[in-house]
C-alpha cells in the first residue's frame, strides 16, 4: 500500500515537471510581439498666400535673382539758385520771377535730351543794369520785359570755345526779327566773347555755370534791342473836321480882308 501511494506521487510530480518543461519551451520559441505605434501621415503641404504665413521677400530681387538697384534721381537745375550762388545778379533774378519766364526756362532744362537743345544765358551783374538810361527798365510794358529776357537767351547749349561755330545775326527766344532784334557776336584768341545789338555793345566777363544743358555767362552790358532805345514814332493826330458855319465865317473874313486892303491902296 505505501508503495502504490509513493509510485503515484512520483508519477504526479513528473507529470508536473514534464508539463513545466513543455510550456517553458513553447514559450520561448515564439517570438515576442513589441507594441508599434502608430504611423503619422506626412505635414501636409502649406499652400503659398496661406494666412499667417508671409511670402513676400524681405529684398526685391530682379528676375536674375540679383537685388534691384536703386536708381538715384536726377538732380533737377533751378537758374534761379544759380543766380542766387553768385550774388551779383538781383536784378535779373527779380525780373526773371516777376515776369515768371523761369518757370518756362527751367521747364525746358527738364526736357534736355528729348528733342531740346539746352539753354544759353547771358546775365548782366547788376551794375550793368545801373547802366541803362534812367527810367528805361520802368518804361517798358510787361510784354517787352519778357522779350528784354528773351533777348539774352539762347535755345542751345553753347560753351564758351563754340561761339565762332555760330551764324550771324544769331537768333534768341525773343524771335528772328533781324531789323530790331539783331544780335552779333564776335570772338576772339583766347575765349574772348563780344556782342552788338545797334544799341549796345558789350563784352563775356566771365562763366556763371556751365554742364552739358545749361550755360551761364556773365556779361557787363543789358543787351537792349535797338527797338528799345529808339524813339517811338507819334501816331498822326487825326484831322480836324471843318463844319460848313466855320468855313462861310473864314469866307467872310477873307472878304473883308481883301476890301480893307483895296481901301488902303486908293
Amino acid at each position: 500500500m505505501a508503495k502504490e501511494f509513493l509510485f503515484s506521487a512520483s508519477s504526479i510530480l513528473l507529470l508536473i515537471t514534464l508539463f513545466s518543461a513543455a510550456t517553458t519551451t513553447t514559450t520561448s520559441a515564439q517570438p515576442l510581439s513589441l507594441v508599434q505605434a502608430p504611423k503619422q501621415p506626412p505635414p501636409a503641404a502649406v499652400p503659398a498666400g496661406a494666412p499667417g504665413m508671409n511670402t513676400v521677400p524681405l529684398v526685391p530681387v530682379s528676375p536674375s535673382g540679383a537685388p534691384t538697384p536703386t536708381i538715384p534721381k536726377t538732380p533737377t537745375i533751378d537758374i534761379t539758385q544759380i543766380l542766387n550762388k553768385a550774388k551779383r545778379f538781383s536784378v535779373l533774378t527779380r525780373l526773371l520771377k516777376t515776369t515768371q519766364l523761369i518757370n518756362q526756362l527751367n521747364s525746358q532744362l527738364v526736357t534736355v535730351g528729348s528733342g531740346s537743345g539746352g539753354l544759353t544765358l547771358f546775365a548782366p551783374e547788376d551794375s550793368a543794369f545801373s547802366k541803362l538810361k534812367p527810367g528805361l527798365l520802368n518804361s517798358l510794358s510787361d510784354r517787352e520785359k519778357v522779350e528784354l529776357l528773351q533777348f539774352h537767351t539762347l535755345s542751345s547749349f553753347i560753351s564758351i570755345s563754340n561761339f565762332d561755330t555760330l551764324t550771324n545775326p544769331v537768333q534768341t527766344q525773343a524771335g528772328s526779327d533781324s531789323k530790331r532784334l539783331q544780335l552779333n557776336v564776335t570772338t576772339y584768341g583766347g575765349g574772348k566773347v563780344s556782342m552788338a545789338t545797334g544799341a549796345v555793345n558789350a563784352t563775356v566777363t566771365g562763366t556763371v555755370y556751365a554742364d552739358n544743358k545749361l550755360a551761364v555767362y556773365q556779361v557787363d552790358k543789358v543787351l537792349v534791342p535797338l527797338d528799345m532805345v529808339l524813339p517811338k514814332a507819334k501816331a498822326p493826330a487825326p484831322a480836324k473836321e471843318v463844319s460848313p458855319k466855320s468855313d462861310r465865317i473864314r469866307s467872310k473874313r477873307q472878304e473883308k480882308a481883301r476890301v480893307d486892303m483895296n481901301c488902303e491902296r486908293k
